[in-house]
């Protein structure tokens, strides 16, 4: 037996001041976002926003169905519209926030089919992809890997 371990390494900032200019007006498009979220059923609202290599700036939101299983994530309507709009293109960071009904202070993590689409963005494009995660207020925590999220992610190679 050959006893094995993952790490997760983030940085943890107390505020957005702690952030550079470029990433905290990445997380305020991310908070700003959540205004296009369509979330009747829940009330849980989520923002995304990511910066391209190239500069660019995308933004996503969750849309929510009658029908749960028909509904999307913020996390994955940015990675279709990103994808779309540039294809082949790398994120150079993603901000994710959201607001809920109750205390919103804690920085939300990608649900696990997000983190599996994130890996696969990643793969694809060759680059890793920083994270900004947030709450409305409260710490921010930084992965400068989205794959930080997802060991032992299931990929193309394993098809």
């Amino acid at each position: 037996m050959h006893p094995k371990e993952f790490h997760t390494r983030f940085l943890l900032l107390d505020s957005p001041e702690e952030l550079s200019g470029a990433d905290a007006a990445l997380l305020a498009s991310a908070r700003q976002a959540i205004g296009m979220s369509y979330s009747p059923y829940s009330r849980f609202k989520v923002g995304a926003a990511a910066r391209m290599v190239s500069g660019a700036l995308v933004q996503g939101s969750n849309q929510e169905n009658a029908s749960y299983p028909a509904g999307i994530c913020a996390e994955r309507t940015l990675l279709s519209v990103a994808a779309t709009l540039y294809p082949g293109e790398p994120i150079d960071t993603l901000a994710i926030t959201y607001q809920g009904e109750g205390s919103s202070d804690v920085p939300i993590t990608p649900c696990g089919i997000c983190r599996q689409s994130l890996s696969e963005f990643q793969a694809r494009t060759g680059k890793p992809m920083r994270l900004i995660l947030r709450g409305a207020t409260g710490p921010i925590w930084v992965f400068e890997d989205a794959g930080a999220l997802l060991p032992l992610a299931f990929g193309a190679g394993d098809l």
